[in-house]
Formats: structure tokens, sequence, C-alpha cells
């Protein structure tokens, strides 16, 4: 914390966590990261008794270990403070979220120099920040640096006030709630972009093994059943891409610590986990209601066990050491299964023993090449949101052979 003498010239300069310092949630993210590491937890009676805030917030703080050197701070925001803070300015960050939290941010940037937030006897809601802060400091005894609605109360009753806006919007420069900024810190827009690399639409491509059965039975000149696969196609990737959206909420620690990972858009930052959350049920619905309606419901059930294999498989399995790679060969085996199922076309055991041989054998072939490259990079800890070490690397090499040879035999 700076200790550098208040000026008595300029007030405070007071800023917000959530959506202003950083361009995400906190409460979002630790409850997404409780719901990867302790699903269990947050069902705890005593959490929710009586709708204890505090008690569930201290909870979040205490069991999640969010990495604050890697979250998606604003640039601009962060320039400006650190200028303030050199001119000798006393600099506050005042947030809703869990005192644990606030100061190790407030530690690791080293600027601020007082901390208002909740802590384990007092939610701090956005009135009773206001109050806080006008009891402390007096109206327009501070400047205020904000971006939700929550935060206009509080900007009319500050000396001058500054405000987050999607660059190129409508309300840059002011906010929606006619509040006069005296400056607007610009946040990108979402963009298209954005979205469609969220949903990995190019991923799309595996969801073409739901017409292999077609192809394997030579009917691919029944233009019905064409149509039929296709529909399947298009359902099974929604579905697909409710499940991309899910893994990236729950993987943002990891990704923001790979090297090409960490420019997603959420990790970035460059779309909310709010709007994440939104999706990822409409898609879901989505996929389902047209499985029931439109196909057979033998494959709304496999799209079910599909989604229920990737979702243990992203709390769970993709860290277990060979459990990983059997779940992902099985996931691209269930996408044949789907399409058999939607066709109403039989599959051999032949085909199921090769397509099951050969994603464990391509499932092996890329832990491999994760494990080679962190093992050229010098690294001997475990790989990061995985079961496997660089020293496994010869293991996975000997299984990657035996499959392969099993595919031989198949």
């Amino acid at each position: 914390m700076n200790s550098e003498p208040l000026l008595q010239d300029e007030p405070a300069l007071i800023v917000d966590l959530d959506g202003t310092l950083l361009s995400s949630d906190w409460y979002l993210e630790a409850g997404l990261a409780c719901v990867r590491t302790h699903p269990t937890r947050l069902l705890h009676p005593s959490i929710w008794r009586h709708a204890n805030q505090a008690r569930l917030k201290e909870t979040l703080a205490r069991t999640t270990h969010l990495d604050v050197a890697h979250l998606p701070y604003r640039r601009e925001i962060i320039a400006f403070l650190k200028a303030e803070h050199r001119k000798g300015r006393r600099i506050i960050l005042a947030t809703t979220s869990h005192r644990l939290l606030a100061e190790r941010i407030a530690e690791h940037l080293r600027f601020f120099d007082e901390v208002i937030a909740t802590d384990s006897d007092h939610n701090l809601t956005a009135e009773s920040k206001k109050s806080t802060i006008l009891q402390r400091f007096g109206e327009c005894g501070f400047d205020y640096v904000g971006t939700s609605s929550e935060d206009s109360p509080i900007w009319r009753t500050a000396r001058h006030a500054y405000g987050v806006a999607q660059r190129g919007s409508k309300h840059e420069g002011q906010s929606r709630h006619f509040v006069d900024l005296a400056a607007t810190f610009g946040a990108e827009r979402p963009t298209a972009r954005d979205w469609l690399k969220a949903l990995r639409l190019h991923q799309w491509a595996k969801n073409l093994l739901i017409l292999a059965p077609l192809v394997a039975a030579h009917r691919m000149d029944d233009t019905m059943l064409v149509a039929q696969g296709l529909l399947a196609f298009l359902l099974f990737g929604l579905c697909a891409s409710s499940v991309y959206l899910l893994n990236d909420l729950l993987d943002l620690g990891d990704d923001r610590h790979h090297a090409t990972k960490r420019h997603r858009p959420f990790a970035a930052g460059r779309l909310s986990i709010r709007s994440g959350l939104i999706a990822i049920p409409a898609l879901l619905l989505t996929a389902f209601a047209g499985a029931l309606w439109l196909l057979p419901y033998e494959f709304a059930a496999v799209l079910a066990a599909y989604y229920s294999l990737t979702l243990a498989y992203s709390l769970a399995l993709k860290r277990r050491m060979v459990i990983d790679v059997i779940a992902l060969a099985s996931l691209y085996t269930l996408r044949i299964i789907a399409g058999s199922a939607a066709l109403l076309i039989p599959l051999s055991f032949w085909m199921l023993a090769f397509s099951m041989f050969m994603f464990l054998s391509l499932a092996l072939v890329k832990r491999y090449a994760e494990l080679h490259q962190a093992r050229r990079g010098g690294k001997t800890e475990k790989a990061r949101g995985r079961g496997y070490y660089p020293s496994d690397l010869e293991m996975l090499a000997s299984l990657g052979g035996s499959s392969g040879r099993a595919l031989k035999v198949t």
C-alpha cells in the first residue's frame, strides 16, 4: 500500500472494481471457479441461510484463488490511476466484492492507499457503498470512476465523475443516466468476430462425422436423408457451441496462463461473463428443442449423452491422466452414433471399434504435442489444468503406438 501524504488541494480518487478497473465481474468469476473446483460447497446450507451474501462472498474469496496478476485489467484506467498516483493523489478501491480479493488486487497494483469492500460482518451493496463514501468524504469531496447503472447515484455526489463506455457507442462521453462525465475511458465493443471465435464455428467441422453412417451406407443420393443429416449437424453444432462457451467460462484462470488461449474473448475480457451465461442455455435449449421436435428421439438421447460427458470432462475428467483422452475419443465416436440415431442407419461393430481407436490415437497425439512443447520449454511441473507432467511423454508415446496398432488390427 502507498503511504504518501494526501495532497490538500485534490480530493481522493475512488475507483470501482467490476466492469471498471476490470473488464470482468469477480463475483461471477469466483462463482464459476468454485463450481469447477468445489461444486458441492455452494450447496452447503450455512452459505445460503438468511441470504447471507457477505458469507457467500467470503466463502468464494477463500475457496477460489484467482490469479490477480492475470486478470483482464483495463489498461487505459490503469495508466490514468498510475499517473494520478505519481502526483501524490490518494487512490481508493471501492467494491462490493470481498475485502480479501480487493486487498490482493491493491497489493498487486501497488498504487491504492485504501480499500473499501465487503467484509465478514458487512455486505457492501451499491447503496451502502454510496453511504460509506459520503460519510467518509462528503458530497463533492471525492472523484469517482465507475461504469454501471449502480454507479449513477455515486457519480451525482462526486466532484468529478469518470466513466467507461464502449468505443463508438452513443453513450461515450456521457452516462445513459444523464450524468455529466469529466472524462470517459473507452472499452472495446464486442464484435461478431468475438462471438464467432467464442462459439468455435470452425470446430463444427468435427460434426461432419454425423454424416459418416450416411456415407458408409452409400445413401448420399437420398435427398431426404441428407437434409436430415444436415439438420442433425446444425443442432449438434449448437449444443457443442454451448459446451465451448461453458468450458471457456470454467477455464478462465487456466486460459489466462496459456500462450494462445489467453486471447480468447472471455479470458481477455472482450465478452462479458454475463452474456456467456445467457448464451449457454439459449443455445442448449434450441438444440434440444429442435432435436425433440424434428428428429428421432434417439438423437436427442445421444445429444444428452454427449452433453453430459462433455460437462463431466470440463468439470473433472480433463484433469485425470489417460481418462481425459478416453473421454475425448468417446466424444468423437458419439458424433457418429448421433448420425446413426438421426438417420436411423445401424452401425457396425467394426465402425465403432475403428473410430474409437482412431480418435484415441489422435487425442494421445494432441497430449503428446502439448507435453513435448512444455519439455522443450524446460518445464517440469504438472501442466496447468491437466493431469500430466512433461516426464509422462514416453508413456503417452507408448499408449499412442498401442492404439495405432489396435487400429490396424480392426
